[in-house]
């Protein structure tokens, strides 16, 4: 082996180029205020079906409570004393009746308390999610606002105004920040629509709605923006 073929570091694998995309910039009422451009590294990824099925995988196990718990032959209360004698009775030797085979006995390899939690780098969790905001964005099922300050106070139907004025139909996720106080408590009784913080933002919830609302606040990566 040569002293450059040793050197030489592991090659690494052809990947597509990151795809450009671009999204209107609405107000609240749906007049087009111009164009953004969304960042290539986060909506301009090919999904991988394996990476986003592993995360989200890992996401839905870690809400298990894994609380379940069930009592062993030690656990459960009485059968301290031997039931009858050891011989001459005809039947088989019984230390307990608290024994797994005896109603009421113990349980044997029943479940106990444990966690679910399945080890996932950070990296993969980054990647799960700009791969799922990629596959949405695509699909043209992102949209983008200015921001919610118009709304002075919460009302259900401004914000069922604001969605038709959008063209946004079916289940949907709108990313808030901690100051849209205002437009989390107008979206919050609609059952078909999901409110979350951006830096909450993950993988599940995005592949689990029809389509995602950013403001300029939350909208993540944005290059620049280019008016109508």
């Amino acid at each position: 082996m040569s002293e450059t073929t040793r050197l030489r570091g592991p090659i690494e694998k052809d990947r597509p180029a990151y795809a450009a995309r671009q999204v209107e910039r609405r107000s609240l009422e749906g007049a087009v205020l111009g164009t953004v451009d969304l960042a290539p590294e986060v909506f301009g990824r090919e999904p991988n079906v394996a990476l986003l099925h592993q995360v989200v995988t890992a996401q839905l196990a870690a809400r298990r409570a894994g609380t379940q718990s069930t009592l062993t032959r030690a656990e459960v209360r009485g059968g301290g004393k031997k039931p009858f004698r050891q011989k001459g009775t005809g039947n088989a030797r019984q230390g307990t009746i608290r024994a797994p085979h005896y109603p009421g006995g113990g349980i044997a390899l029943g479940p106990k308390p444990r966690s679910y939690d399945q080890r996932t780098p950070k990296k993969m969790i980054r990647a799960a999610l700009y791969q799922a905001l990629s596959d949405r964005a695509s699909e043209g099922r992102v949209a983008l606002v200015d921001s919610y300050g118009a709304w002075s106070e919460p009302r259900t139907k401004a914000a069922l105004a604001a969605l038709e004025a959008l063209g946004l139909v079916g289940r949907g996720l709108v990313v808030l920040t901690p100051e849209d106080a205002v437009a989390r408590f107008a979206f919050r009784n609609l059952d078909w629509v999901t409110t979350i913080a951006a830096g909450e933002l993950n993988a599940y919830d995005v592949l689990a709605t029809d389509w995602i609302l950013f403001s300029d606040a939350t909208l993540p990566g944005a290059e620049r923006s280019t008016d109508a």
